[in-house]
């Protein structure tokens, strides 16, 4: 099998496409032939070892795989070998032709979903159900304000955010992302700038409030951090949520007497423990995402496709957050 490998903590230049043996599925194990693997942010983060689970390397990043199983160890019941699945692997190994993984943490294709659209699915959809659902509690009618609006769990976002009857207003940084949020649903659009100063922070506030009535916005999802973090919480409603959800502009450092003022909240959003510590609860989100992507309100807008020897350029997109919707690596 081929893999592309991190074998030293560095950027992506760093990776090393390389031949290893294919592994064998234990008990329990299915062996999954990869047609596609979803390159997501925290990918950048685990080959620098700057993310929350550390890998032993040498490791393949990429923990968002679609492919066929082509081989069941022993005890497997629910899969054999031709069925198309999805996954969630731990942190790593999708970057490869080849990856084993208990059966259990296979999910079986939905009827005509493509490889690609469900190695894109699962880790956008489900951190943004988990973030606007179980943590954010928004409500029909209410508004909700995304920062990086046009990245992959942004997106995503946006389109679950009108799919629960929210107002949305897409927070981006150029005009062409702008577009990409309105042709996916997104009510309204802000384009701020790439470095903000104190007085850009206060226009942004302003601009916030404006777009969701005046009086401020019920929701923030924050996919940037950095100087983004503090306008956002400024423009918070009365009992307003602010969902942490990520920071590739800085770990932001908010002034804490506005929560106060506002009796607002500030709530942290980390989906992968929380599939693991709630799994009945991830099942159910799963069930209603399905159900979305079926009833057509939700579809992986995947904007960029690379090969497996081409990764390291797919990660370096994302690094420079240029991309916009969702980059997949298709796998022969």
């Amino acid at each position: 099998m081929k893999a592309l490998m991190s074998v030293t903590p560095g950027g992506p230049e760093t990776l090393e496409l390389q031949e290893i043996p294919t592994p064998t599925p234990g008990k329990g194990e299915v062996l999954i032939a990869i047609k596609a693997a979803s390159v997501n942010f925290p990918d950048t983060l685990v080959i620098r070892d700057m993310y929350q689970f550390k890998p032993e390397r040498p490791f393949a990043p990429g923990s968002e795989v679609a492919g066929l199983v082509e081989a069941v160890g022993d005890g497997v019941s629910n899969l054999k070998a031709g069925d198309n699945v999805f996954a969630l692997l731990n942190s790593s190994g999708g970057f490869a032709t080849h990856t084993v993984i208990d059966a259990l943490r296979c999910v079986p294709l939905p009827a005509g979903m493509p490889h690609e659209e469900a190695a894109a699915f699962m880790m956008t959809y489900g951190t943004s159900h988990y973030a606007l659902k179980d943590r954010g509690n928004l409500q029909a009618g209410e508004s909700l304000f995304i920062t990086g609006a046009s990245g992959g769990v942004g997106s995503a976002a946006i389109e679950l955010g009108k799919a629960a009857g929210a107002r949305v207003i897409a927070g981006v940084s150029s005009e062409e992302k702008a577009a990409f949020c309105r042709e996916i649903g997104a009510d309204e659009t802000i384009v701020y700038p790439s470095d903000l100063d104190k007085d850009g922070q206060r226009a942004l506030s302003k601009e916030i409030k404006a777009k969701a009535g005046g009086e401020g916005v019920d929701v923030v999802y924050d996919a940037v951090g950095g100087l983004y973090a503090e306008p956002c919480v400024r423009a918070l409603a009365w009992e307003g949520r602010f969902l942490v959800i990520g920071f590739p502009a800085g770990i932001p450092a908010v002034p804490l007497n506005l929560t106060l003022l506002k009796s607002c909240q500030i709530v942290g959003v980390f989906w992968g423990a929380s599939v693991m510590r709630d799994p009945q609860g991830h099942a159910a989100n799963m069930s209603e995402l399905f159900a979305l992507y079926q009833s057509g309100k939700i579809r992986p807008r995947i904007t960029e496709r690379f090969t497996l020897e081409e990764g390291a350029k797919a990660l370096q997109l994302l690094e420079d957050r240029k991309a916009t919707g969702k980059v997949v690596l298709t796998i022969d």
